[in-house]
């Protein structure tokens, strides 16, 4: 069924209809049909749909590029739908400022309307407040409604699409009224013309839209399986998203499925903790399968192939088997009988000596280009426990074998491998041929590589068993645990994978731009505190300050009032950095934040040029305007709280390494920056996980709240995009 006419009242734009299709790559008719009394579809066989909220919910269910467009399931959904009865109120010149401020209110901590998504909610809300044009506009300016402003801004800069609409159809000179667009330029407003196309459109879509070959809605069943050897990490992140995209858009049903053919890696801690990471990545799934499941129909699968001269059992040593599958030599085993194969076969499963020397191969091509093809491994000996099943089993078939078995036994439809699989997926297709299996097909993506950066499990091991690193949680880590604790927002790394779409193409990304989408996130709402560096820093005396220090009640953000309140306090002498103190001349004439302008008149060097104090006095009729320094400080109370600002840096100095370069020859000596300092009393309230801005020296988040005034509040530094 397909929408061949989408018209609506002349006078009467449903610019929320328009622009909730741009930003979801919802494709509109280029004509506008016959005029209608109310926004209608037309489909191809007749079917019609009337109303501006009817269309929105059409466009909401129909699968698309947007995550939960219509809310995660029934309850946000409902949600949903009191915004879409609500937002109409908006075009109401009465209610209009009684709606902005419920709105600002209803948003003072929340980043969206409903749930943890952009949904149809805020795109209707949206539109009805640049519908009014000058009146929005207005308020924008006047900074009434802050949470409002900075959800709507946040809203417009994402999704770049919607100035284009805006453009078209609200009045430019704020007549609040539709501008008359020419049919070929509707369209280009409604369907983005090329925008769209080679991933230019929406930030919140896949940068390259692609299909999942002979996909149909409804049918398509996807698995993550992650390996549980290790923590997921950002690669881990985008094989999950990009399976997640897949199974909404097409309205199918995705699995986890642990991986867990090696004994000897893996661990109950791994499979816990990739389950929490895919809960912090919002992953949506059906259920919870284990390769181990499998074990005991994978065994009889193998005995299958062996009675049938399609596997057989092989006692080359390992190196000599390794050379010969890449010189096309056939093994001596080669040609072993089925009763000799499956009397090793079950030395094997007794782990006994002589079965230990034997590996179970697939007979397949020992002369094809394709190495991945000359007789791969099935089964290995491994004497190691299993961390599910303890020691039923001693000997694991290889990922190789169980991974096209499974997906097939499973019901998996399309299998996401990341690119460098590639060699082996007509291995992947020969095995399921050989098993008599249904063919699954494989979709393959580009894997993410980020600069400076390790992504094999067994090179961030050894970090963390060489103690290099405090844990698989460590910030230095591209583990979700690790970039989390280091202070990025769930909802950037989503944003930034979905922008590198399922491109085959290679690519190696910099930190810096998604360091760059998370500021754009945390800036509008984390709150503003103030340290000052312990080491030689410098008591200011205001000759003419406070006689007795007094406290004022100020906003912890000047422009989000979210963020809360904080109480500073105000004193005669307060400490300021020694590089600030430096930077300052004889009577110049400096801003104190939060406070007003002040004129140092003296200052105290040592011999060494380290100034030891200095001496000034208010000049609050000052205009901050005037002043080249703009200085943090803070008052000498005893309240004040001990900080540890750290600062990290990558654990390699090299970009990328070649493929024969070894990453220890490219450590880097230096990778944790511990500096102390002084926080504001205010600092002592921070909870664990908490984002802030030191005013003048970045963006931290809390690690390790207050306990007790002899033990540092712990902050680690969280990059901005620009290097740092």
């Amino acid at each position: 069924m397909e929408l061949k006419e989408f018209s609506f009242p002349a006078g009467s734009v449903p610019l929320a209809v328009i622009a909730a299709a741009r930003v979801s790559g919802f494709s509109l008719p280029a004509e506008s049909g016959k005029p209608a009394s109310t926004p209608t579809f037309v489909f191809s066989n007749g079917l019609e749909l009337h109303g501006t909220n009817v269309l929105i919910r059409y466009i909401g269910r129909v699968p698309s590029s947007m995550p939960n467009f219509y809310g995660q399931g029934p309850y946000e959904s409902s949600k949903v739908d009191e915004w879409l009865e609500y937002a109409p109120i908006l075009s109401s010149g009465s209610e209009f400022e009684n709606a902005c401020k419920f709105v600002d209110s209803y948003l003072s901590k929340r980043t969206v309307l409903v749930g943890e998504f952009f949904t149809i909610a805020d795109m209707v809300v949206w539109s009805g407040l640049a519908a009014t044009g000058p009146r929005w506009e207005s308020l924008r300016k006047s900074k009434k409604y802050q949470n409002l402003v900075r959800w709507f801004n946040s809203i417009s800069a994402e999704y770049g699409v919607l100035d284009e609409v805006t453009s078209a159809y609200v009045g430019k000179k704020g007549s609040g009224k539709p501008v008359a667009v020419k049919p070929k330029d509707q369209q280009a407003a409604v369907n983005g013309g090329d925008i769209m196309e080679k991933g230019k459109g929406s930030s919140s879509r896949p940068s390259a839209e692609v299909d999942l070959p002979e996909a149909e809605i409804g049918k398509v069943k996807l698995r993550f399986a992650p390996e549980p050897s290790g923590f997921l990490h950002i690669g881990h992140s985008k094989a999950a998203l990009l399976n997640q995209y897949f199974a909404q858009r097409y309205n199918g049903v995705l699995i986890i499925r642990f991986d867990d053919t090696n004994p000897s890696k893996e661990s109950s801690e791994f499979v816990d903790n990739l389950l929490k990471d895919i809960q912090t990545l919002g992953i949506k799934y059906e259920k919870v399968t284990h390769t181990s499941d499998y074990f005991p129909v994978l065994m009889e699968m193998a005995e299958k192939l062996i009675r049938e001269g399609k596997a057989y059992v092989d006692d080359t040593p390992r190196e000599q088997m390794q050379k010969e599958r890449g010189e096309g030599i056939e093994s001596k085993c080669r040609s072993h009988s089925v009763e000799e194969n499956m009397e090793l076969w079950k030395e094997m499963i007794e782990a006994s000596e002589r079965g230990q020397q034997c590996c179970l191969r697939g007979k397949l091509d020992m002369q094809d280009p394709n190495k991945s093809l000359r007789d791969p491994v099935y089964y290995r000996c491994n004497p190691v426990p299993h961390h599910r099943i303890g020691s039923r089993y001693k000997l694991y078939p290889t990922y190789d074998f169980a991974c096209p078995f499974v997906d097939a036994e499973e019901g998996i439809t399309h299998a996401l491998r990341s690119s460098e699989y590639h060699d082996r997926n007509s291995q992947y297709h020969r095995i399921q041929q050989d098993m008599g299996l249904r063919k699954v097909h494989i979709f393959e993506f580009s894997r993410l590589n980020m600069v400076y950066t390790l992504l094999s499990k067994r090179n961030l091991r050894w970090f963390v068993e060489n103690g290099k690193v405090d844990g698989w949680d460590d910030p230095r880590f591209p583990t979700v645990q690790g970039i989390v604790r280091r202070g990025l927002k769930i909802e950037a790394l989503v944003q930034f994978i979905l922008e590198q779409g399922a491109s085959k193409n290679l690519n190696l990304m910099e930190w810096d731009k998604l360091w760059t989408i998370n500021k754009k996130i945390v800036d509008p709402v984390c709150p503003r505190h103030t340290a000052v560096i312990e080491d030689k820093c410098v008591l200011l005396t205001l000759r003419d300050g406070p006689d007795a220090a007094f406290v004022r009640i100020i906003a912890r953000h000047k422009k989000y009032e979210g963020a809360g309140e904080k109480a500073t306090t105000y004193t005669k002498s307060i400490w300021i950095d020694q590089a600030d103190a430096q930077s300052i001349s004889v009577n110049e004439e400096v801003t104190l934040m939060d406070w007003g302008n002040a004129i140092v008149q003296e200052i105290v060097k040592d011999d060494d040029g380290t100034v030891k104090e200095l001496f000034g006095v208010l000049h609050l009729e000052g205009s901050v305007k005037t002043t080249k320094l703009k200085l943090t400080w803070l008052p000498k109370i005893n309240e004040l709280v001990k900080v540890s600002m750290v600062e990290y840096d990558h654990l390699i100095t090299k970009k990328k390494l070649e493929e024969d370069e070894s990453f220890m020859d490219v450590l880097n000596p230096c990778t944790k920056k511990e500096t102390a300092a002084l926080g504001d009393s205010n600092i002592r309230n921070l909870k664990h996980g908490e984002i802030l801005q030191l005013e003048r020296k970045g963006y931290y988040i809390c690690d390790a709240p207050f306990v007790r005034p002899s033990k540092p509040v712990v902050l680690i530094g969280i990059p901005d995009g620009r290097g740092r």
